[in-house]
């Protein structure tokens, strides 16, 4: 008797722990969540709703398996307590759970249906994809040890980071925020906040930053001078009228259309591929950087008013470039001014001058547009220089002129500059009565120089065909009455 006790002790045993082992399941009431852990080896057919829970709550890496399988539930991912990396990408999600899941490192559900998504007590997580859902809310205060995290396409009015010191990657791209503070992560490598309602960003404690997207906002600044890092500058679509990038020598391309820049500088950027400036306000823009040949977008059409562009070499053809063609390029940034329209004047001499009407420019007595403004038909009747000053919304030229009013028969003049500027380039002497019968030039020991009839253009300053040098030199001027008249001139160089 004590023998078939003893055995029927045994059965019972082994009854209970029969039972107990097979009520160790974990409901799966989504279909295509337990299809997907038939297929990763965690479940057997058919579908019945139950997975053995022994075969879950050891796994560690759903990285794959899961995305793009039509799963709208994923009840039963709590049993899952070991898991370190979970991807449920590409799902009909519009709920996940995972407050269970406390060993959880990487979360991958992206393009999915969440309205909400709660992390605060996952602790060790570094990695949070969370783009193109419906989320009007992220919190990631807790997440202390957070590397990576991407929330664009969302709905958020607000992310805060300031708690995220180890944070190496931001996107939040295509949402509603209009303040991003990435003061404290002072380890950032890559901010992505294009699509937003930023007015301001502040950037200039991320040293280690090399690629910055804030396009499509409502920036109407952008101090980019602290990144020496950066290498991809992406600000297109914003209200930015300045922009400094010559601190940015690293920088390959740079995206900044459609903004009101008036000038840019990329002299320093040497490493620059790709530009589009395209659709600005551009007066000035200097791309003269040793590099244009590696370029491979340069773009800068619809630039109402840029007339001078500063570039390495003006032989070299560059089709690609737009606009193409494109005829003012020049070297020196000196050279702009030459764009500029300005009519140009002969020297007068004679007893009174009217200042004819001019085609660009206008008349003034000083330089640069200063002092008195004349009018065309104005009686000049004192020698003086007139000035010229023709002015456009980026750059400004002038040309002058020298009025020499006298009552004389004949005027001689004192000096003369020989540099084929189109200034004094000949010794002449005006005859304004036929008075004059010849004029020899001589040197200061007495040798002819040169002899010019009345009416010449003058003397060039040469002897043989030889520049002579800054000197004095003398006259000897026969008049029709047989008086002559004697005197010195400079010749300037």
């Amino acid at each position: 008797m004590k023998n078939k006790n003893t055995i029927c002790f045994f059965a019972l045993t082994l009854l209970i722990n029969f039972i107990g082992v097979s009520q160790a399941t974990t409901f799966v009431p989504d279909d295509n969540f337990e299809q997907a852990l038939i297929d990763l080896g965690y479940d057997t057919g058919p579908l019945d709703n139950f997975v053995p829970t022994a075969n879950i709550n050891t796994i560690t890496d759903l990285n794959t398996g899961l995305a793009s399988k039509n799963i709208s539930d994923l009840t039963g991912i709590q049993d899952f307590t070991a898991l370190s990396i979970l991807n449920c990408s590409d799902n009909n999600l519009s709920n996940l759970n995972l407050s269970s899941n406390l060993n959880l490192t990487e979360i991958y559900c992206s393009n999915n249906l969440l309205t909400s998504l709660n992390v605060s007590v996952l602790t060790k997580l570094k990695i949070l994809w969370c783009d193109f859902n419906q989320l009007t809310a992220i919190d990631v205060t807790n997440n202390a040890d957070l590397i990576s995290l991407t929330c664009g396409s969302n709905m958020l009015t607000n992310i805060d980071v300031t708690r995220n010191s180890k944070l190496n990657v931001l996107v939040c791209e295509n949402n509603q925020i209009p303040i991003i503070d990435v003061s404290q992560n002072l380890t950032l490598d890559s901010l992505l906040a294009r699509n937003n309602l930023l007015s301001t960003i502040d950037v200039s404690q991320n040293s280690d930053l090399t690629f910055l997207d804030c396009g499509i906002n409502q920036l109407t600044n952008l101090d980019v001078t602290q990144n020496t890092n950066l290498r991809v500058l992406l600000c297109f679509n914003n209200q930015l009228t300045s922009l400094d990038v010559t601190q940015n020598t690293l920088l390959s391309d740079l995206s900044c259309e459609f903004n009101s820049l008036i000038q840019l500088d990329m002299s320093q950027n040497t490493s620059l591929v790709n530009l589009d400036c395209s659709d600005n306000n551009l007066c000035i823009l200097n791309i003269k950087n040793g590099t244009n040949e590696n370029a491979t977008i340069m773009d800068f059409e619809s630039n109402p008013n840029l007339s001078c562009v500063i570039i390495d070499d003006i032989s070299i053809s560059f089709p690609n470039w737009k606009p193409y063609p494109f005829s003012n390029f020049v070297e020196e940034l000196s050279d702009c001014s030459n764009f500029v329209p300005v009519d140009t004047l002969e020297d007068f001499i004679g007893s009174s001058y009217a200042l004819p009407t001019l085609n660009d420019g206008n008349y003034f007595t000083q330089s640069g547009g200063n002092g008195t403004a004349l009018q065309a038909g104005d009686m000049i009747n004192s020698s003086q220089t007139i000035f010229i000053y023709n002015e456009t919304i980026c750059d400004s030229n002038e040309s002058n002129f020298t009025v020499t009013i006298t009552s004389e028969d004949y005027f001689i003049p004192k000096y003369f500059t020989p540099n084929n500027d189109g200034k004094h380039d000949y010794w002449k002497v005006e005859d304004f009565s036929n008075a004059i019968k010849n004029i020899r030039i001589f040197n200061r020991y007495g040798k002819l120089l040169k002899s010019l009839p009345p009416g010449s253009e003058g003397w060039n300053g040469t002897f043989n065909g030889e520049l002579l040098t800054s000197d004095d030199y003398w006259y000897l001027i026969a008049l029709n009455s047989g008086a002559s008249l004697k005197g010195h001139f400079t010749l300037k160089r």
